[in-house]
């Protein structure tokens, strides 16, 4: 038998033991929210921006597709309410499932890790100098907890792995997400232009888990926008637009159970029972101990270009649109900013947008029909892609071979974008630089004449490439990676995609599997981009939206033909997928955690006022007060720092209803929408700290007694660590 009948007969072998759409299928959902204070937030780059409370905690969600038999293949997906993916987060997660677990089962060939974007969780977790420079450095605390969270996800998927079966939908979401850079857009060839309807991706991909007796376990979806509904003045933890949607789909289908919907497809699932709670602890008891709650997640795509701030971009406090081209007002670029639809509060856009996933997301969830069906694999490499050669085809076929650059950031990188505006008087657009801020570069580096022009039309504002001290200030070498969980293949990129960039990647990959597939790949292939996965590069735009030098050219580390590059190696995937062939593993990424630097100074030590104990409250409510739906309660206690004791799987804030006997149940927590817990010093040297407890008291709210509980933990002078809990007086809530 020839080498290609073989293949081929592989691979009908390997669909034809698939063809049911029986997988083995496992998810899993754990704490990763971090320190809740004191921590630069990791997104806007913003050094005053600091995390100072909760809105909603932060949750790694995975799951886990095998092939049955012992010796099936297994793709790990974990969506990550982070901003984005880290090797060395990756290679810590890695060596805890080898080392403490499962041996070789887990590899960096069939696990991503992918974060949703949110710029609103605590950085200084990625290895490299330039994203951790606003955090002062690398912050154990939120590396530990993202890592611990991450493999405790991966654990629990893995323990839960059990038959099952998988379906897929896809569908159209509208006013959900518009184009930031659109005048970058526009430089793309107008033949291209005119095969799409819009200037962003508005097609959300959806997979819904099924249990063997076809009930729903969870839910992942694929959607491009930016987790920029918080703005760059919020200082609370969140998952933001992508965040909320996963919590608020997690209670949507908890609200079913409890009221029986038929349109859920329990089919008498035995083990479930009809009294969910609203927060993630207590929806854990709703099944037997081989089962899990209900998880959904809502995934990154190639969203470098795309806002979730859908009324556009004005000129602070106006009604008047920026510049066009270059995102200014009066020639500056500080007081343009982008508005979401709930404008001015970016709690309500935050709210808007994440309900426009969800309920797009539920529409999917409801309807999807289409199984799953085929092998699962998987093809990884790493690529350096510090002068990578690549090869060009132009259309009558001759080709030319260019390079990519060693990583660099334009002056543009400095301008921000219309969700977060810089500072000083960089502008988007900006193909010149000027002579100051050369002066300022050259006391780090001034870059040589083959990196300036290797990266022309970019004028270099730090050549974060060829920059190593005290180490790396950018990535060189680069995970890729392909999987294929039958019709559906996920591509797994260590950047933020431009629209028309992961349009490129998509359809190279799928015209790939398709010539080289053997009719294994057809129309029913689907193809989603997973950004911001296993590490991070910042920005790849194409060749033409590059020339324009918006803030994602800018940001586009290694040169003009970046995109080339990743096209060039993920058709090389693409090949060895459809060919089932073996893939080199390239050059090993470095690993920096012996390296890094911690500036953040620790908690000294906690006081409070002679004669106050910690979680005394400060402010309370009048006792017996009445509430109705839609008021709000605050309630301030005496507290410790929160990174005294992350309260990981636990919470800091607690609302409680009175039982008949007189005991207390928690009905919401730092989970919830309607709970914000905000932490502050009366300044920034005491040593003292207050924590208060906001409850907006949702429409739904059963009629009773209440009380809101505080917890937390205090530190001593001499370094010890104790817990404490406070609770405020009661009072009423009447419908």
């Amino acid at each position: 038998m020839g080498a290609p009948v073989f293949a081929a007969a592989i691979s009908i072998a390997l669909l034809a033991a698939s063809a049911s759409g029986d997988f083995l299928v496992g998810l899993g959902s754990y704490d990763v929210t971090g320190p809740a204070a004191d921590v630069n937030m990791m997104g806007y780059a913003d050094p005053s921006q600091n995390a100072a409370g909760i809105h909603l905690r932060l949750r790694a969600r995975s799951f886990i597709v095998a092939e049955s038999g012992a010796d099936g293949r297994r793709v790990a997906f974990v969506n990550v309410d982070s901003c984005m993916g880290s090797q060395a987060i990756t290679i810590k997660v890695l060596s805890k499932l080898k080392d403490r677990r499962y041996g070789d089962t887990y590899s960096e060939k069939n696990v991503i890790i992918s974060g949703i974007h949110t710029h609103s969780g605590p950085g200084g977790y990625l290895q490299y100098v330039l994203y951790i420079v606003t955090s002062i450095g690398f912050v154990k605390q939120s590396f530990n907890a993202l890592v611990d969270g991450i493999f405790s996800s991966i654990v629990q998927a893995h323990e839960n792995l059990r038959p099952g079966s998988i379906l897929l939908n896809e569908g159209e979401l509208l006013d959900a997400n518009i184009n930031r850079s659109p005048s970058a857009y526009l430089n793309n060839p107008v033949e291209e232009r005119k095969r799409y309807k819009y200037n962003v991706d508005k097609n959300m991909v959806l997979l819904k888990f099924l249990d063997s007796k076809r009930a729903p376990i969870g839910s992942f979806s694929w959607f491009p926008v930016h987790c920029t509904s918080m703005n760059r003045t919020n200082e609370l933890i969140s998952g933001d637009n992508k965040g909320a949607a996963a919590h608020f789909m997690e209670a949507w289908f908890d609200k079913q159970l409890e009221q029986e919907d038929p349109t859920i497809e329990m089919l008498g699932k035995p083990g479930w029972t009809m009294n969910a709670s609203v927060t993630i602890r207590n929806r854990r008891r709703l099944v037997g101990d081989s089962s899990s709650p209900f998880i959904a997640a809502f995934s990154q795509s190639n969203e470098g270009d795309v806002s979730p701030n859908t009324l556009g971009a004005f000129c602070a406090d106006s009604t008047v649109a920026c510049e066009f081209n270059h995102s200014t007002c009066d020639g500056r670029n500080e007081q343009c900013i982008g508005r979401g639809p709930g404008y001015p509060d970016h709690f309500a856009s935050t709210k808007i947008i994440a309900q426009k996933q969800l309920q797009k997301a539920i529409e999917l969830f409801r309807s999807a029909k289409e199984q799953v069906v085929g092998r699962v694999n998987y093809k990884q490499t790493f690529v350096d892609f510090t002068r990578l050669k690549v090869t060009l085809t132009a259309a009558n076929g001759t080709t030319s071979t260019v390079t990519t650059c060693p990583a660099a950031v334009g002056f543009s990188f400095a301008a921000g974008t219309t969700d977060g505006p810089g500072a000083f008087d960089f502008t988007q657009g900006d193909t010149k630089g000027n002579a100051f801020w050369r002066i300022v570069r050259a006391a780090l580096k001034t870059p040589n004449k083959a990196q300036v022009d290797c990266q022309y039309p970019k004028p270099i504002l730090i050549d974060t490439g060829e920059m190593t001290f005290p180490y790396d200030w950018a990535p060189s070498v680069l995970p890729i990676q392909i999987s294929q969980i039958g019709q559906l293949i996920i591509l797994s990129v260590p950047a933020e995609f431009s629209t028309m960039a992961g349009r490129r990647l998509r359809d190279a990959v799928k015209e790939t599997l398709v010539a080289k597939g053997r009719g294994q790949f057809g129309p029913k292939t689907r193809v989603v981009i997973a950004g911001l996965s296993n590490d991070y590069s910042q920005y790849v735009t194409t060749f033409e939206e590059y020339q324009i030098q918006r803030y994602e050219g800018a940001s586009t580390l290694f040169g003009p033909h970046t995109l080339s590059g990743y096209l060039q190696e993920f058709r090389k995937l693409a090949i060895a997928l459809a060919e089932n062939s073996n893939v080199d593993s390239g050059p090993s990424p470095p690993d920096l955690l012996g390296k890094q630097l911690e500036l953040l100074p620790p908690v000294v030590m906690d006081t409070t006022p002679v004669g106050v104990d910690f979680g005394d409250a400060k402010n309370n409510v009048k006792r017996g007060a009445s509430y109705r739906p839609g008021d709000v309660v605050e309630v301030v206690f005496w507290t410790g720092c929160p990174r005294n004791d992350l309260l990981t799987e636990k919470s800091f804030s607690s609302v409680e209803i009175e039982q008949s006997d007189g005991s207390w149940r928690s009905l919401y927590d730092d989970n919830d929408w309607s709970v914000r817990f905000l932490w502050r010093r009366p300044s920034s040297l005491s040593s003292r700290s207050y924590a208060t407890i906001r409850w907006e008291i949702p429409q739904e709210v059963k009629a009773g007694t209440y009380r809101i509980s505080h917890f937390g933990a205090s530190k001593s002078l001499f370094g010890s660590v104790r817990p404490f809990s406070g609770s405020s007086n009661s009072f009423q809530v009447k419908l």
